[in-house]
């Protein structure tokens, strides 16, 4: 889904991220080989009961899963970013994640938001146009 890029680099997280960062990454793999429909329902149930994510805590989940994984680190963005947002699950928060396009040339895409803002990318919000989105449960989901 990604382009080619070469590998970010990734200070080693501390102990207390090490562990869930693993298992992020290890249920994201084949959660990344669902059709987006199987996806989007699987995402949709696991932000239930979640805050929104802050930016600071998604950047530090996101460095998280990507020292910890050289798929994540590399061209790996749809697993990267699923682990990312299950991360920030683990600590009771959601981010916005998302899959999208660009139009010229032709590239998708897959990245978490936290306050309005893509977390850890290259590129500036509305780079590319989202496709799919599962946003924080709303207000009414966090009570139900």
């Amino acid at each position: 889904m990604s382009a080619p890029m070469t590998l970010q680099s990734g200070q080693t997280p501390p102990l207390r991220w090490r562990l869930p960062a693993l298992l992020a990454v290890a249920i994201a793999r084949p959660l990344s080989a669902l059709p987006p429909r199987r996806i989007h329902a699987a995402l949709r149930l696991a932000r239930t009961g979640a805050a929104p994510a802050a930016a600071g805590r998604t950047l530090s989940a996101r460095n998280a899963v990507v020292a910890v994984s050289t798929r994540c680190a590399g061209q790996g963005c749809l697993q990267r970013s699923l682990a990312t947002a299950l991360l920030c699950r683990m600590t009771g928060m959601w981010p916005t994640w998302c899959t999208g396009v660009r139009t010229a040339p032709f590239q998708a895409h897959a990245w978490v938001e936290a306050e309005g803002m893509p977390i850890g990318e290259p590129h500036p919000p509305g780079y590319y146009a989202p496709t799919l989105t599962v946003p924080p449960p709303h207000r009414t989901e966090l009570v139900a």
